[in-house]
């Protein structure tokens, strides 16, 4: 007898839902979160195992590759298509919903969704990590305007290489102002001088690529949209075409119909928002240079 599995994955703990093709329970249980246990707690009920299902998050990723590793048929579902069907229970505790798994790998119904190599995970990482350090510098210079511009003193508009030597200029207006101003400055200095180093390791990475050099060669393209592309696309075989690419990305206009009512919408904005956003800053600078 086949037997199903249903996965509710939280930080510390997993709850685990295994049931015969028929609906009847096996066992529930609760295990750590960790490749490992998962599968010893599988192996000691024995399986065959149809469907093991989990929910995409962030665990998901690392729990599929240990678990597909020991030879289990691990699915990732896809987050709206779980939250759905989920949505029906009366009391939502993380036995119900690793049970409501179970079912949907029993029954069939479910999206499944494409889990990234480790490459691909590694580019992200450092797509991430460069956002991440970019959004703190800007936090750390609007502070620095803001906080001077409650004694009345005006940054105004200034380049990045521009910023420190004014700030300093505003400040022999009022040199106690240095007690704060000067920690929120260094702090500045060594948020860029990662965001340098990430840079230069972002660049380095899509040179070294045989994927992104090519990416590179259409007008608009850098290193950033082309690695971007890069990790969001993953593996160019699970898509049946290449128009499926930016529906995928949610570049494609949705419909609603219902009755009498039949138009389309705008984009559908589904997918990566960080890799829409590329592609479309890649298109405007295309169009401009044209």
């Amino acid at each position: 007898m086949e037997l199903f599995v249903g996965l509710d994955v939280s930080i510390r703990t997993t709850s685990v839902c295994v049931m015969e093709a028929s609906g009847k329970l096996i066992r529930e249980s609760k295990v750590e979160s960790e490749p490992d246990a998962i599968g010893a707690l599988l192996h000691a009920i024995g399986g065959p195992y149809k469907r093991v299902g989990l929910e995409a998050g962030p665990l998901s990723q690392w729990l599929y590759s240990g678990l597909a590793a020991a030879g289990y048929p691990v699915i990732c579902v896809e987050t709206r298509h779980m939250k759905a069907a989920l949505s029906v229970q009366i009391n939502k505790t993380d036995r119900n919903d690793a049970r409501g798994i179970a079912q949907m790998m029993r029954v069939g119904l479910f999206k499944p969704v494409h889990v990234k190599t480790v490459r691909s995970q590694e580019i992200r990482m450092l797509l991430t990590a460069r956002k991440f350090v970019q959004t703190k510098i800007l936090d750390a210079e609007n502070n620095l305007r803001g906080l001077l511009r409650n004694f009345g003193l005006k940054v105004g508009a200034v380049t990045r290489l521009q910023f420190e030597r004014r700030i300093i200029e505003l400040l022999e207006q009022s040199p106690h102002l240095r007690l704060v101003i000067d920690p929120l400055l260094e702090v500045r200095r060594v948020l860029r001088k990662q965001f340098q180093h990430l840079q230069k390791a972002m660049e380095r990475l899509a040179e070294s690529d045989d994927t992104c050099k090519l990416l590179m060669t259409a007008p608009g393209v850098g290193p950033l949209v082309a690695l971007s592309f890069r990790a969001g696309v993953d593996e160019p075989a699970r898509f049946g075409r290449s128009r499926s690419v930016p529906a995928h990305f949610g570049l494609t206009p949705s419909r609603y119909q219902s009755g009498e009512i039949d138009r389309d919408r705008g984009i559908s904005k589904c997918g990566d928002a960080g890799i829409r956003w590329a592609l479309v800053e890649a298109a405007g600078i295309l169009l401009r240079i044209s």
